[in-house]
């Protein structure tokens, strides 16, 4: 027997001997177990779906030339077309306060010029349309001063004090009568009662300024004569109910401090400086307009320069 032989002969009687041991004995090769996968997360996959997956989609390159203007394509809105309108009207107002600056400085120097003449004496008969011609010109009147028709216009502020101006009609020796604003009061002193010094009696001169008819605003109430009330000097009617010309002349004093403690103090009306109280701001007003004019110039010039947006310059990187 050759060696190939006896080592079958071995392994038959190995595998044979084998067979008489317990199943419990004998080897059990182990079966691999497979679990069920479970998936990470209970969310479904959504793809993520773009413009392009769209079979309906056209690209901007597909699609039909058309010209673009470089660096500035944008809508002219209604914000646009204002600011482009606001420079030029903002510099036709500062134009016309310049205008309005000149006729102001030329008006103010005209009064001013007929305050240092000497004062005239008031004709028996006035014009009033020649009044305007005579605006701000110092007269003198002699008469009689009629207490029993005097009128409180107010109230008027006068260093944060609150009063009335006393309106007194001068009767004057040739018979005529004019409307003499003779100064402010203080409103404790609105009875005349409470001020017996300024009812002053007998035959007075009263020198003051020849002014036009006040202008009544849109915002000052009508006067209510039938209650003794009056909130602006409406020359017309007050000289109707007095039986005066419609003449309005007020009365001028020196300004001194202790003499207006005194005046107050007692009630008695305290005139008005001779000076001109125009306002002129018109230099404020054209620094203004002109200063927006430039402003609003140089906001539109920014917002017409303004960079193109991102679609624009997409747009430019394909050609």
């Amino acid at each position: 027997m050759n060696r190939t032989s006896s080592v079958l002969l071995r392994s038959f009687k190995s595998a044979s001997s084998s067979r008489g041991l317990p199943k419990t004995l004998r080897t059990v090769r182990p079966t691999q177990c497979t679990a069920p996968r479970r998936p990470f997360s209970r969310t479904s996959w959504r793809a993520n779906r773009q413009a392009a997956d769209d079979p309906e989609f056209v690209s901007i390159i597909d699609g039909p030339a058309r010209i673009v203007r470089a660096g500035n394509q944008r809508k002219f809105g209604p914000m646009l077309i204002l600011l482009a309108i606001m420079p030029i009207t903002a510099f036709a107002l500062g134009t016309w306060q310049v205008q309005r600056l000149g006729w102001k400085t030329e008006l103010i120097a005209k009064l001013e010029d007929r305050l240092i003449r000497e004062p005239l004496p008031l004709p028996p008969q006035i014009d009033p349309s020649a009044i305007h011609d005579f605006d701000y010109r110092r007269v003198y009147a002699t008469g009689r001063l009629r207490h029993d028709q005097e009128m409180l216009v107010g109230p008027r502020l006068r260093d944060g004090q609150d009063g009335y101006m006393v309106i007194t009609p001068l009767e004057r020796e040739n018979g005529s009568t004019i409307l003499i604003n003779r100064g402010w009061i203080s409103k404790k002193h609105r009875s005349q009662k409470s001020r017996p010094e300024s009812l002053v009696q007998g035959e007075v001169t009263v020198e003051g300024l020849l002014r036009e008819p006040w202008k009544k605003n849109s915002f000052t109430p009508d006067n209510r004569p039938d209650k003794g009330e009056f909130y602006f000097p409406d020359v017309e009617q007050m000289a109707s109910l007095t039986g005066s010309q419609p003449v309005w002349v007020e009365a001028t004093v020196v300004p001194d401090f202790m003499r207006m403690m005194h005046y107050e103090t007692h009630g008695i009306p305290y005139g008005r400086p001779a000076e001109v109280n125009l306002r002129n701001n018109h230099a404020h007003y054209i620094l203004t307009w002109y200063g927006l004019s430039a402003a609003t110039a140089i906001m539109f010039y920014i917002m017409m320069k303004k960079p193109s947006s991102d679609v624009v310059r997409r747009v430019q990187a394909t050609r």
